[in-house]
This record gives C-alpha cells, sequence and structure tokens, in this order.
C-alpha cells in the first residue's frame, strides 16, 4: 500500500464523515438560528430554550436518516474490510 492509497482513503473517510454528520449539524445549525432569531425578537434569554429544541431537532434527524447514515458507514467499512484483504493477501 503506497502513501497515495492511505491519503485516498483518509480522504475518504472523512468525506464519509462530513456526509454522515451533515444532516445533523444542519439541523442543529437552523434550529438554533431560528431559536436565536426568536429570542433576539422577544427579548426572552434563557439559554435552556435553545437546548432542547436542538436535542430534539438532532434526534429527530438522527432518527430520520439512520438508515442513509448506517448504509454510507456500511458501505465505507465494506471497502475498507475490502482493501484491508487485499493488502493482507486474505488468508493463513
Amino acid at each position: 500500500m503506497t502513501d497515495q492509497d492511505v491519503v485516498a482513503l483518509v480522504r475518504e473517510g472523512l468525506w464519509v464523515a462530513i456526509i454522515a454528520g451533515g444532516p445533523l449539524m444542519v439541523a442543529a445549525l437552523a434550529v438554533g438560528l431560528i431559536v436565536s432569531l426568536f429570542q433576539a425578537l422577544t427579548q426572552i434569554n434563557e439559554a435552556s430554550l435553545v437546548f432542547v429544541p436542538k436535542v430534539i431537532a438532532v434526534g429527530a434527524v438522527a432518527a430520520l436518516s439512520a438508515p442513509f447514515i448506517g448504509g454510507t458507514i456500511g458501505a465505507f467499512a465494506e471497502r475498507l474490510f475490502d482493501r484491508i484483504v487485499a493488502v493482507g493477501g486474505g488468508g493463513f
């Protein structure tokens, strides 16, 4: 396995992490922005008002996107394990 192969695997792993975590981060960002706007408009400054909606939104998005995230990570793991077998020879 060459240096380019290792760099390609690391790059692919980082890309999979971005794809898998992206929906959750976007949901937290959107809810945080909406709650912050609501707090600015109503002048309610309560710290827990931001936390609870974010937890609910991230949980809902995680539940809805779990098949996509699991499939993405599973496909990457399968490619990675196939690569390990190819490098190691696949036998004793």
